[in-house]
């Protein structure tokens, strides 16, 4: 292992509920005590949560003295709302972004910005420096591309727009993971490429995104998940999703990856377990000794 201390970062989305609100906030606080490099704040379909997003990014680090990182969508905004939310964060002491294309409102067309490099493209010359820009890649092939080598040329071209660093989809094969970074780093790419990491605490939820995103669940994962859920038998699933999410980190960390940004759907438990077999929970534990 290169790093015995690898970056962690952690996702949430904006809560819609007084409930959920408490949901995130509890597994706000319980993450923050492992110490991440940042925790990210999704952004709805067309900016439908554009001012929830702010609210919780200008929370967590009141709450936290955690950096937050703010998603940015080109999608269905025109570029005075994006110039106008770009400023706000910048004047807030923000200094990382996210930057993705976003998913696109029902329809709805393409926003101001067709693409993500679009929009990379945008931010790095109206602010230069200011912003540290995370995009998005796809290991196993983002689904609206025609071929994998599209693909990996259009997260060429976001790199060459300005990103600095890269989080990908989430995925549950280690060599799709590294398959891809040697072929990036075969046309140049030299930016960090995290792995983004899903917990498995159900079957139906996992199927139904994986479908949607172009995750693909291998065949000996999908079939026992799938033969618990038939028999209702969620505790078999949460802890066999964390036996083989453990194994896929470890494989990654073993690898040599630069950090593990876990999508926490709002959630702390199956996250924090997988962190505390990794070892990973030290900042915790020394957080309850102080």
């Amino acid at each position: 292992m290169s790093d015995p201390t690898p970056q962690l970062s952690f996702e949430f989305f904006p809560p819609r509920s007084a409930e959920q609100r408490g949901s995130f906030e509890r597994a706000r606080d319980r993450l923050a005590a492992l110490s991440p490099a940042y925790m990210s704040v999704t952004f709805g379909a067309g900016g439908s949560t554009r001012d929830r997003t702010r609210e919780i990014v200008f929370g967590i680090g009141e709450a936290t003295g955690i950096e937050a990182a703010p998603h940015i969508s080109c999608m269905a905004e025109s570029d005075e709302d994006i110039v106008a939310l770009l400023d706000d964060y910048h004047s807030h002491g923000i200094k990382r972004l996210v930057v993705l294309r976003g998913d696109r409102p029902s329809g709805s067309g393409a926003g101001v910005f067709p693409y993500a490099v679009d929009l990379v493209r945008f931010i790095r010359e109206r602010y230069g420096d200011a912003f540290y820009i995370e995009v998005a890649c796809y290991p196993e092939h983002h689904p609206e591309s025609r071929t994998p080598a599209d693909d990996l040329r259009n997260f060429q071209a976001k790199v060459a727009a300005g990103a600095d660093g890269a989080i990908t989809q989430y995925f549950f094969s280690a060599e799709s993971y590294f398959r891809f970074v040697d072929e990036a780093r075969s046309l140049g790419v030299d930016i960090p490429i995290v792995p983004g990491i899903m917990p498995i605490t159900n079957y139906t939820g996992l199927a139904r995104f994986s479908q949607m995103c172009g995750a693909e669940i291998p065949l000996w994962i999908a079939k026992r998940l799938k033969a618990w859920d038939d028999v209702g038998d969620r505790e078999s699933i949460v802890s066999f999703g964390e036996e083989v999410v453990t194994e896929l980190c470890r494989r990654l960390l073993d690898g040599g990856v630069p950090g593990l940004h876990f999508y926490t759907l709002n959630r702390a438990r199956a996250t924090l377990a997988v962190c505390r077999n990794l070892g990973l929970d030290r900042p915790a534990r020394a957080a309850t000794a102080s």
